[in-house]
């Protein structure tokens, strides 16, 4: 059996079931592109996985881990205008920290040619909001393909890199949730590999690349030149395409994976409505959509998120003329959330009832609330019951992004407000002030504080803000996928110098430090205690590896011999610390009301045994599997 990365590098055409992120890699390699950047975020991670899955050696282009989603994009930058094709990928609202560079390129004479792959996230399914961010692309100028398939992923990205290439403009293309982790079959091209251009080419003459007041004018004006002469290419661009079903009253206009819901909701209809498909929606082919428009005397846009096709298309008609009745978004709900096939069918029967449109009965059964958890183990667990212990109910904390987020839910309730990463040392700041009867305390993890943390940092000791700082070190970018970060120790590549945190606060100016391994509980509690006591900035790193990442390295080694913890029911007061306070997943509660360890669960960290007030937790080897019992 070939290996992913010998699959991605196969120089033959060929089929393969694939995520879209993996198609996208193999787009990647077929288009000759040179740089790819990232940061890791949900849903496009598995795009670096399958980058990782060729080795180094075999690799036709170079990659890395950038700090974050702006320093990616503009690496990705440099290499475009150096003449490589390059490419930069990342989450939803990883657009926002890489906005400031962003909304410069298509301004630029893209020598190369960018392709950015955008993972946006309908639904806010692993994102703080779920933002439609082909928003940007009309502000900024730039073409975006939306792809509803794996297959289209691969297809569009390559008709990106060639236009991008050709045009010497950044071109978006735009996955969602769905499409990211879709699974498909899907045709590659023949594939050789061949001498790369990897020639400086670099010229100032190409640009300008200094938008200074004079210049930056007339660099718009060529940035608005550019997309108003692919408007052109848009009306026949391949991306976009007609369901012709023979129906000239109803027509459905939509884009991206809402286009495959329709699809299956319109099965058992027998007088299906004709669909405009695009693929390319910015610009978007005006006349095309102007010709489907009189060929219907009804048209429905049904498109996630916000109203940017039907404005648009509404703008159309109004400006030829059209008098097509054009539905759009009716209520509230149409704007919120993926469009899957229980969301389309009701907006469909609300528009033509007459066609019956029905998605499967899905029954109703109840499901008992599961709230999300940190691993068993996690360090950040052990952290939050400690440091919960030093602060009072008066008191402020301030979250972050990553796992530790989830210290805010019971029962450790810690972290009260969230904006984006990094933001936590800066809005804690703006907590401090005012202040003098509520301590503030921030928590920042260590792949953020490297990514957004350290300005926030500066301007606390700046301003000589009155704020602690907890620091969850735990040595990789845990929430994404074990990703290394710059204080990992290695890097896409392979082993590099840690960027030590405690060296790098102390060259800040930063005076009061203090390290402590999370499950160090007391010792935890108590530098928690100090530190909040001290007036003005004051930082307590609190690390432990990452236990999913150091379990799962651990069970690969020869000899691993699992342990577990066990309950010593005669010592049990039922105080039940272990699952009230501490609330470690492995703990269950019978029915009875006494408590057990589910081995299948604990990985022997020990971390809960000091917090049982009667004793009564002691770690064992595992012997297999324990009693079950009925769990509440």
């Amino acid at each position: 059996m070939k290996s992913l990365g010998e699959i991605l590098l196969r120089n033959s055409s060929f089929e393969e079931i694939v995520i879209g992120n993996t198609a996208i890699v193999r787009a990647m390699v077929e288009s000759g592109v040179r740089v790819v950047t990232t940061y890791p975020g949900s849903p496009t991670p598995e795009i670096a996985s399958a980058v990782l899955s060729i080795p180094q050696k075999d690799r036709p282009f170079y990659f890395e881990y950038s700090t974050n989603e702006k320093v990616a994009t503009e690496v990705a930058f440099g290499a475009s205008i150096n003449g490589h094709l390059a490419c930069v990928f990342f989450k939803s609202v990883g657009l926002n920290v890489a906005a400031d560079s962003f909304v410069q390129l298509g301004h630029m004479e893209l020598l190369g040619g960018m392709v950015i792959v955008l993972g946006d996230d309908p639904g806010a399914n692993s994102s703080q909001n779920e933002q439609d961010n082909r928003h940007y692309a009309h502000m900024t100028y730039t073409p975006l393909f939306e792809p509803a398939t794996p297959a289209e992923a691969y297809e569009m990205f390559i008709e990106a890199a060639s236009i991008s290439r050709k045009r010497r403009m950044p071109v978006v293309v735009r996955m969602t949730t769905h499409v990211c982790h879709a699974k498909q079959k899907v045709l590659f091209s023949f594939w050789k590999a061949g001498k790369n251009g990897d020639i400086s080419r670099f010229d100032p003459a190409n640009g300008p690349y200094i938008p200074i007041a004079k210049a930056a004018l007339d660099m718009k004006k060529k940035a608005i030149e550019k997309i108003r002469n692919f408007q052109e290419y848009a009306e026949t661009s391949p991306s976009n395409s007609i369901d012709d079903n023979g129906n000239r009253v109803k027509g459905i206009i939509t884009a991206g994976l809402p286009y495959l819901s329709i699809l299956e909701i319109l099965e058992d209809v027998s007088e299906k409505p004709d669909i405009l498909k695009l693929g390319l929606v910015h610009p978007l082919p005006a006349q095309r959509i102007a010709g489907f428009l009189r060929g219907h005397t009804e048209v429905v846009i049904i498109e996630e998120l916000d109203d940017l096709l039907e404005r648009e298309i509404k703008s159309i008609a109004y400006e030829k003329g059209i008098n097509t009745r054009i539905i759009g978004k009716t209520c509230d709900e149409d704007w919120i959330g993926e469009y899957t096939p229980d969301r389309v069918a009701p907006i469909m029967d609300r528009v033509w009832p007459e066609m019956e449109i029905s998605v499967e009965d899905v029954p109703d059964i109840p499901l008992a609330p599961r709230p999300p958890q940190m691993c068993p183990g996690c360090g950040h667990r052990s952290a939050f019951h400690a440091i919960k212990q030093a602060l009072s109910e008066k008191d402020i904390t301030v979250a972050d992004i990553g796992c530790h987020t989830l210290g805010f839910l019971p029962p450790y309730n810690m972290g009260q407000a969230l904006l984006s990463m990094g933001h936590s040392t800066g809005t804690a700041s703006g907590l401090s002030l005012f202040n003098d009867q509520r301590r503030v305390v921030a928590f920042l993890g260590d792949s953020t504080l490297f990514h957004a943390g350290i300005p926030g940092i500066i301007n606390a000791i700046f301003n000589s803000h009155n704020l602690t700082l907890v620091i969850m070190e735990n040595g990789t970018t845990a929430m994404t996928g074990h990703q290394n970060h710059p204080g990992s120790g290695a890097n896409a590549r392979g082993p590099v110098m840690a960027i030590s945190i405690d060296r790098m606060l102390e060259g800040l100016g930063v005076t009061n430090i203090r390290r402590i391994d999370t499950y160090s509980q007391g010792k935890l509690t108590s530098m928690i205690e100090e530190a909040v006591a001290e007036k003005g900035f004051s930082v307590v790193i609190a690390s432990h590896p990452c236990m999913l990442k150091f379990t799962r390295e651990q069970r690969r080694k020869p000899g691993f011999i699992q342990k577990t913890v066990d309950i010593d029911q005669d010592k049990c007061t039922l105080a039940r610390s272990c699952v009230a306070e501490f609330a470690c997943p492995s703990f269950q509660r019978l029915q009875d009301g006494t408590i057990r360890v589910n081995p299948e669960l604990c990985i022997g960290d020990a971390s809960c045994i000091q917090t049982c007030p009667s004793k009564a937790i002691s770690l064992k080897k595992s012997s297999g599997s324990q009693g079950e019992g009925d769990t509440e």
